[in-house]
């Protein structure tokens, strides 16, 4: 990777902070402009345009999002500003400067009724407000004629933020029992992975806008294979078992669990997201690791930086 100049968003959040971490570690020669929610208020569409033109980036990535699936629904207004109109805005800013963008998007984008894993090319029909202002920013992206990847993925986790992940935790520590949903399938995704993918895939760059303008494009990046949530949660709660995590969990046959329509509060979700990351794989010259090889090394992380080994709880 030759020298770049990157703008980075979300540098708070758990893909952007392991992509900040990921950037820091290497050459000098590589600044990264990551300005944080104070300095920069991606609502504010107007100081947005700007501070893309003071930074003059050679790529542009943009991993901040509005994801608050459930709030969305009562605030369309906002989740669209954020997810459809300053990806519009980063992408009409890329196109004038010649810089390339890298935008980070969801499995939301489909209703999950297909049978099999989804391909880059199969219509999207998103179910929920978080999906469709996704969607809208994928769309507005593909028409800037900026040179962009759109990097679809699902379930994400880290050490740093909230997820599902840390959410079973608490639930193994704090209750004897518990139902998960059982019917949504998807790969949960580290963002550890994301961030080592992204800059993988970015190496031998010039800039980033040469290799990104000849595979423009949308790509799906999870890790390989897939669970259900009541799966994944198994996962866990055998592995800090394993470990000797102290829990009120009786045992993994207390998980139940139970179909989606058993939680009948909006939005509705997709039931399947799984996505076929072979174009991604095939493209780089890639391998995606197993979800639960990634989960396991996470969670390991996390017991390890939170002492949960000692008898200590997951903070809220």
């Amino acid at each position: 990777m030759k020298s770049m100049r990157i703008l980075l968003t979300g540098a708070s959040g758990q893909v952007g902070g392991e992509l900040l971490r990921r950037l820091r570690a290497m050459p000098a020669r590589i600044e990264v402009i990551a300005p944080t929610h104070a300095q920069l208020d991606l609502a504010d569409l107007a100081a947005l345009r700007a501070a893309v033109r003071h930074a003059q980036p050679d790529l542009i990535l943009h991993p901040a999002a509005y994801t608050a699936v459930v709030k969305a629904e009562s605030e369309p207004q906002l989740a669209r500003r954020l997810n459809a109109e300053a990806p519009a805005v980063l992408a009409e800013e890329a196109a004038r400067l010649g810089a390339a963008l890298v935008h980070f998007s969801t499995d939301y984008v489909f209703d999950g009724r297909h049978d099999g894993r989804y391909t880059e090319d199969m219509p999207t029909n998103p179910l929920n407000v978080y999906g469709a202002t996704k969607r809208e920013g994928e769309l507005a992206i593909a028409a800037s004629g900026a040179a962009h990847w759109i990097l679809r993925t699902s379930w994400v986790y880290n050490l740093a933020g909230n997820n599902f992940m840390k959410t079973a935790i608490r639930l193994a520590q704090q209750k004897e029992s518990y139902t998960i949903v059982g019917d949504q399938l998807g790969a949960p995704t580290w963002a550890s992975t994301i961030a080592a993918v992204c800059c993988r895939m970015l190496a031998g760059t010039d800039g980033g806008r040469e290799k990104v303008a000849v595979t423009s494009g949308i790509y799906h990046l999870t890790a390989g294979g897939a669970t259900s949530w009541h799966g994944y949660a198994s996962l866990i709660a055998r592995e800090l078992m394993a470990r000797g995590v102290t829990l009120k969990l009786k045992g993994l046959e207390q998980i139940t669990p139970v179909p989606t329509s058993s939680y009948p509060t909006p939005p509705e979700r997709p039931l399947n997201s799984r996505l076929d990351c072979s174009k991604l794989e095939r493209s780089f010259g890639l391998t995606l690791p197993a979800w639960d090889e990634d989960a396991l090394a996470c969670l390991q992380q996390i017991i390890a930086h939170y002492q949960l080994d000692q008898g200590r709880l997951l903070p809220d």
